[in-house]
């Protein structure tokens, strides 16, 4: 058996595959994130328990949010506890195991890629917009890793100036440690904050959709910031990647009239007559995440083999 594990700020939701991928069950429990033997006891629990289900050990690999250096120490604002702690290097003590570990995000893209979204597609970008901004380029169903594994973090590529100037926005500071990077103004939060500061309206995301649907022209003002916000941000992928699609996940990802907007809106930050990849929706959703992991264990099993 093969197990994913997507380890995020509120929960863990483990799942079991077989070798083909197909689901067999999964499970969620809430997350400790401020006892790191507590936290590394709750992964080890989920994966003993099916271990003694299947009646044998499973390949493992797991989904983490924030980056992995090179010496395998995590940095993670949503479970402070793991910062500076070598997480597969835990659980692979504790469970007796290799432990293949990778940036959540970056999961996501590797399982769209995989007869996801992206399937039949050669460089396929997952781009995640939720709480944060993030992402992964996967190449002919690998994903591609940098020499400190900070490749695609879109989000915190700096604001434009002219963008800046255009709609007189504030320099914020990010939640990375970084002033003026791209995530503030485009993630979910970002949407929020954006409206707050053109309109003076503190509405949630779906209040901000609904109105601008509705034709409210504070709504439609946030709307039109925004998209050419996200364009710019998509539109440094494209030059740096060139991807053949980009599949978005996160919350933001259901907004349908995105799919629709952002080629235009992106294609206004390319160079003349370059266009903007396909953007689409994912086909796996919330699943992806716990899917990619498994992924990743898997092609762990097939380099051992």
């Amino acid at each position: 058996m093969i197990y994913g594990l997507d380890i995020g700020g509120t929960k863990i939701e483990f799942t079991c595959f077989d070798t083909a991928l197909h689901l067999q069950y999964s499970e969620r429990i809430a997350t400790p994130t401020e006892d790191y033997p507590a936290f590394i006891d709750a992964l080890v629990s989920l994966v003993e328990a099916a271990d003694v289900r299947h009646g044998e050990p499973g390949a493992l690999g797991v989904g983490m949010p924030g980056l992995i250096d090179a010496e395998g120490k995590s940095l993670s604002a949503n479970i402070p506890c793991a910062t500076g702690k070598q997480v597969a290097a835990s659980l692979g003590e504790r469970l007796q195991r290799p432990v293949a570990i990778e940036n959540d995000c970056r999961l996501f893209a590797l399982s769209e890629a995989h007869d996801g979204a992206g399937k039949g597609h050669a460089h396929v970008y997952g781009a995640v917009l939720g709480t944060g901004a993030a992402g992964g380029l996967v190449i002919n169903g690998r994903l591609y890793r940098s020499r400190q594994g900070i490749a695609g973090e879109y989000g915190h590529h700096p604001l434009p100036a002219h963008l800046r100037k255009k709609y007189q926005l504030p320099v914020l500071r990010c939640g990375c440690g970084l002033t003026g990077c791209l995530e503030p103004y485009i993630a979910g939060p970002g949407l929020t904050n954006l409206h707050h500061y053109l309109c003076g309206e503190s509405l949630t995301v779906p209040q901000i959709v609904q109105h601008w649907r509705n034709g409210d022209a504070n709504a439609i003002v946030t709307r039109e910031t925004h998209k050419d916000l996200l364009g710019a941000a998509f539109a440094n992928l494209v030059m740096a990647h060139d991807p053949d699609i980009i599949v978005i996940g996160g919350g933001l990802s259901r907004i349908e009239e995105m799919y629709r907007d952002l080629p235009e809106a992106i294609e206004a930050h390319l160079f003349a007559g370059f266009q903007s990849p396909p953007i689409t929706p994912p086909k796996f959703g919330d699943a992806s995440g716990a899917r990619g992991a498994a992924l990743l264990a898997r092609q762990m099993m097939e380099r051992q083999s």
